[in-house]
Formats: structure tokens, sequence, C-alpha cells
């Protein structure tokens, strides 16, 4: 169960079972002799997409962060793929990519569905060993350059030596130093001609918000898209930890009803039904009665909460009695439990539609993350047989797929409030009207629902002007939709749309 609470805190798709290993101690004698140097490796590859072959070329490395005297404080690895052949920046767009966590690398969004490598899954979303990567005829190589980042203390980013990498692990600070590799990585590849765009995962949406309004107002950079990938920008939405919000239990809903009509747990009326009129039906019910018998508390009549418990067992497929004790508010992660108890397995937080088996049936909270479990070792394992093999980078340091190193992260002014970066990204679409949203949701994420990412993009306070600007694609995945082939499919088909469409208005 500990490993289980601190998925719950930590807001990204992943992870545990993975190695972690701290930095040794050093001396200041030693760090005065060891000034980081930036490293770089470059390999030529082929891929055909679409019927087009695309040459490229493939960049692993490390670039130093200075402060204003010049002295170094962080080395940041990247991988970036460029499409060989393009002279004028102006016609190729160049997409900087990460994940969330706080304390994933980008290997996610890398070998899952972006980059010209692509994790060799069953249908369903399992990584089976041996494991391998195969071309990914999904890339958006053919659209965009690539580049991977992985922010400091994950993957091979590091602080550099006699710094306190806790200068690096908050909203804030995380930001600044993303930023600054971005103005970095555009300065030296003479890419202020390009059209650019950012793509975060989970906590990675967190960043991207604050990094474009960042980019735009320290650097005057104006970005031509922000995709959000199982979008986290009001962290109001999904903290039921919290004695008092309810908002949480009411937007998580839907994504319940989803998960129980996947596993068959809903009557058979709503069973019959396909999942998209279940989850209408739901949503009204979330949104209207369920939301007013929250806010009635204690004052609901008799017959008020026998109607409730009624319709909430309906729609989520918990027993009547349970839905009673818990006052109407069950949380992830004992509703991952108790959904299939009868059948003694669990079901995953990041992915609803995944089972597993916990050691102890009659437990209140799973132990573990049975849809983190199908994955983690397989893109693991693959990232590290790749990036030595094909990509050069033979290096010896662990790379760090998710730690907990950056723990406490420092939420700084947000400390004693929700953060809440939709303001941020509200006011640089306000200042740059041209700005493009494309925001992919998963129907069976429990991490980040749908309904709760809809409510918080209603919230955001946008002038009905730009509305349009933000794209809504729904996927029948969890949180990472795109482990699910057929949503592989379609999140590369809406993404080509969202591209061309951006760059050609």
């Amino acid at each position: 169960m500990k490993n289980y609470f601190l998925y719950s805190f930590i807001v990204f798709s992943v992870f545990s079972g993975i190695a972690f290993c701290e930095e040794p101690v050093q001396s200041s004698e030693q760090t005065k002799k060891e000034e980081p140097k930036e490293e770089l490796t470059e390999t030529t590859h082929a891929i055909k997409i679409n019927g087009e072959e695309i040459h490229y070329k493939a960049s692993a490395g490390t670039m130093l962060l200075k402060d204003e005297k010049g002295d170094s404080k962080a080395t940041i690895f990247y991988i970036a793929y460029i499409k060989e052949g393009e002279k004028n920046p102006k016609n190729r767009p160049v997409t900087f990519c990460f994940n969330g966590g706080p304390g994933s690398s980008a290997i996610w969004l890398h070998l899952g569905v972006l980059g010209p490598k692509r994790m060799n899954l069953t249908e369903e979303g399992y990584s089976l060993p041996p494991y391998e990567l195969l071309p990914n005829e999904y890339s958006l190589l053919d659209e965009t350059d690539l580049v991977f980042i992985d922010p400091v203390s994950t993957g091979y980013s590091r602080a550099a030596p006699g710094e306190d990498p806790k200068q690096f692990h908050g909203v804030d600070e995380d930001i600044q130093s993303v930023a600054e590799f971005i103005r970095l990585y555009v300065t030296r590849n003479n890419r202020w001609g390009s059209s650019k765009f950012l793509i975060g995962e989970s906590y990675g949406t967190t960043r991207a918000a604050g990094l474009a309004n960042h980019l735009y107002e320290q650097h005057n950079m104006s970005l031509n898209g922000v995709i959000l990938v199982s979008t986290i920008l009001n962290f109001q939405t999904l903290r039921d930890s919290q004695k008092g919000n309810d908002l949480p239990y009411i937007l998580s809903l839907p994504s319940y009803a989803a998960t129980a009509w996947h596993h068959g747990k809903l009557p058979q009326d709503l069973q019959n039904k396909p999942l998209m009129e279940v989850l209408t039906e739901v949503e009204h019910f979330a949104a209207n009665e369920y939301s007013l018998a929250l806010f009635k508390g204690s004052s609901l009549t008799g017959s008020e909460r026998s109607r409730i418990t009624q319709k909430y067992s309906r729609y989520t497929g918990l027993k009547p009695d349970y839905i009673q004790r818990a006052n109407f508010r069950v949380p992830v992660h004992r509703y991952c439990k108790e959904i299939l108890r009868d059948d003694e397995r669990v079901v995953g937080r990041f992915d609803g539609r995944i089972k597993g088996i916990d050691s102890d049936a009659c437990g209140e909270c799973v132990e573990n993350d049975p849809s983190g479990d199908a994955i983690f070792n397989g893109f693991t394992a693959a990232f590290n047989q790749y990036v030595r093999t094909e990509l050069e980078w033979e290096k010896d340091d662990p790379y760090k797929v998710l730690t907990r190193d950056v723990w406490p992260w420092n939420f700084g002014k947000y400390s004693n409030e929700y953060l809440n970066v939709a303001e941020s990204l509200r006011n640089v679409m306000s200042r740059n009207p041209q700005l493009k949203v494309f925001v992919a949701s998963g129907y069976y994420d429990l991490a980040t629902p749908y309904f709760a990412t809809n409510y918080t993009l209603n919230h955001m306070g946008l002038d009905p002007a730009l509305t349009e600007n933000v794209t809504r694609e729904y996927y029948y995945g969890g949180h990472m939709m795109y482990t699910h082939q057929p949503s592989l499919k379609k999140m590369k088909e809406d993404l080509v749309k969202f591209y061309r469409d951006t760059v050609n208005k």
C-alpha cells in the first residue's frame, strides 16, 4: 500500500519496479576538478511513415545550463530527431517533448507514440519479454522534428558537481530550467525561424502550460502549439485526500463508469449501450444530482440518500452498502480495489482496463498499479538497449526512468493552495491569440480523469473568441492511451491534422 500512495502523490503516469541510485557524495576538492562537459553522439537512420521514407539524424547528448556568471549548474540530457535535407527552418516545425512525475524521464512519449521507434506491445497495451522496439509507423517525424527532454535528476540529466539538485525540484524552478534548455537549443540550432510546439504528458502538461507562458514573457518566444496528454492543470480536481474538497469525486465518476462498463459490472441495460451513451448519462448525473447531494452534505433527507445511493451504485458497479459507508465519496485508490473485489482482482489507476492481483484480497487499497506493471520494465529494458546500441550513447550512468530524488517537490507560492496553471495557459493564449492547444484524454484514465480535464478547460476563463483554438480528443485507452494500439493510430491521425491546421493557418 505504501507504493500506491506514492503513485497517488506523483501525478504522472509512472512508476515503480525501477532501481533508484543515489549520486556519490563528492568532496569540494573533487567538484572543483570535475567541471562537466557537454557530450554528443550523432547517428543517421531512415524510417518509412505513411509510405514515405524519411532520413533523419539522431542526436543524443547533454547541454550545460549556466548561471549569469558562467558557472555550470546542470547538464540536461536530450535526444533529438531531425529530418535531413531541410535547409529552411521555416519549412520544418520543431517540437519539445517531456513527461511528468514530477520525476519522470521522457521515455514514455518517446517510445510510446512520438519517436521513430516504439515499444512492441500487445493490442491491449502489455509489454511481453523479451522486450523489443519496432519501427514506429505512427511517429510524428513526418510532420515535425522532435526533441525529448529529461528534466534535472531524471534520465541522464544531473545537477553539476557541487550544486544542490533541489534548486531544480519545484514548480517554478523546473519551468525555468527547461525553458533555458529550449532557448539554448533553439538558438544553437538556428530554429528561431521554425514553428515551435510543446508536448507534455501528465505533470508534463503542468510544465507545458507554465512553459508556454514563461517562454513568451521571459524569452519573447511565441509558440504555435501546445499538446496536452492526460492533463492536470488544476490540482484541486485530483486531490481527493483533502477533506472538504468534493470536486475529485464528481469528476472521477464518469471514469469509474467507463471502467465498470469495460469489466461488465454495470446493470445489463447499461452494458448493452455503447460506452459513449453510458458516459453521457453519467456525466449528467455527476454534474447535477450527485453534485447537489455532496453540496447538501448531512442535510440530505433519507429518501435523497437512498436515491443517490442507488444511482451511484448503478453507474459505478459498487455495492450500495459500501457507497453509504463511504458517504458517497469513493477515492480512486479505493475504487481500484473495490470494483473487482468479488473476483479477487484490482484495476489499474493509469488504465482501468488492466487487471492485477494483490496479496491481500481484503485490503482497503491496491498494493501496486497493474497498469504500470504491464509496461514499466519493458520500456526501461528497451530504452537501455536502444540508447547504447542504436544511438551509441555508451555511458554506465543509470538512466532514471522515474526517480524519487525530486521529492519533496517545491510548490512555492502554491504551497498553501491548489496548484493551478490554467491561468498561465489562459494568459499566454490571450496574448498570443495564434497559439493552438490540443488536449488528449483517455476514458479509462483514473489518474487524470477526462471529466476533470473538461472541467478545468471550461473554467480557465478563456475569451469566447479563443475557444476554437482548443481541440479536444478522446481515446479508448488510459493515462498513456497510446499503449492501446487503436488509440495510437487515432492519436497519430488527430495530431497530423492539428499540426497541419496550425502551421498552415
